[in-house]
């Protein structure tokens, strides 16, 4: 597999939901869960739009399953901070965790050690949504195109820079894939939150940043933020005056190759976990357990029938049904 192509691989991320394992067996679990209060943990920041999401669907399962379904966030740390708690967390299916897929599908290939294993400690329950990037800009920056954008980064390279918060995470990975489509080179500055990010845009200490409509959409609706284009293969229904990427001067080719985030998802602590219950006598529990949980949560986010949470429009966020 080629560089590019690897990363373009690696740029298609998501959120997907995880759960932990359960200590007793399968059978009527479709009866008797949850007997307690649930936990979703969130690497994410408040007030982001993948906060947003985790919080709808919080308020979907609660109402479902007559019992209180809260949203834990822990930001920070690429994320290893929110996946530590979830580690730690039960092992009865009460507590969730949402997540990128860049959590269970880029990190291998970008960290050499992670202190989880993928494969291992996690059972992914269903992908939640997906949603396509904008450049966005501060209102007042020279920038009136993707191609200028381009042409100053090609004259001074290594000056501009871009942000994101974290490293791996979809925004980093689609800025590097940018970069090297269009052959520029600029600086990647870290955030801790979202919000801390799209401040540095809007203030224009950051050349520009790629973030999408619930994420970078209030600074953009304060008239604080510009988006410059969108990396869609065609323009914003919500968004009909933003050109695409290849409309505004940059590679056409690159919405289709990176920078699109299909969907975070929600899932379970993993295959460890249920050894280490079954070691202490808890019954081991089988995939069943963890498909039947899956069918209650499509069925409190569809509203009827067991299925997948439907996509969204480029430049919407999730609208669960």
């Amino acid at each position: 597999m080629t560089g590019t192509r690897r990363i373009r691989w690696l740029t298609h991320a998501g959120m997907v939901c995880l759960m932990g394992l359960f200590a007793q067996p399968h059978t009527g679990l479709a009866q008797q869960f949850p007997a307690k209060p649930v936990r979703i943990i969130t690497p994410f920041p408040v007030g982001g739009g993948p906060d947003g999401v985790a919080r709808l669907m919080a308020d979907r399962l609660s109402r479902m399953w007559g019992q209180p379904v809260t949203v834990e966030n822990r930001p920070g740390g690429n994320g290893f901070i929110a996946i530590d708690a979830f580690k730690r967390g039960a092992k009865d299916g009460t507590d969730l965790m949402v997540v990128d897929n860049v959590h269970l599908a880029a990190y291998p290939s970008l960290f050499k050690k992670l202190p989880y294993d993928p494969a291992k400690d996690f059972e992914a329950l269903l992908p939640l949504f997906k949603t396509y990037f904008f450049f966005t800009v501060a209102t007042h920056s020279p920038y009136q195109s993707v191609g200028a954008l381009i042409a100053d980064a090609k004259a001074h390279p290594g000056k501009l820079n871009y942000g994101s918060w974290s490293v791996g995470n979809p925004v980093h990975l689609g800025s590097e894939l940018f970069e090297s489509t269009t052959g520029t080179r600029m600086e990647h500055v870290v955030f801790k939150e979202t919000t801390q990010l799209y401040t540095a845009v809007s203030t224009g200490d950051l050349a520009f940043a790629l973030g999408s409509a619930a994420t970078a959409g209030p600074l953009q609706r304060a008239g604080r933020l510009r988006f410059l284009a969108i990396a869609a293969p065609q323009r914003s229904a919500d968004y009909p005056d933003v050109p695409t990427v290849g409309e505004s001067g940059g590679p056409a080719g690159l919405p289709g190759h990176g920078l699109e985030c299909p969907g975070r998802a929600c899932g379970s602590a993993g295959r460890h976990g249920r050894q280490d219950q079954a070691g202490r006598g808890g019954g081991a529990p089988d995939a069943r357990s963890a498909r039947q949980v899956r069918q209650l949560c499509l069925r409190a986010l569809s509203g009827h029938h067991p299925r997948p949470v439907r996509s969204v429009h480029p430049g919407r966020e999730p609208a669960l049904r």
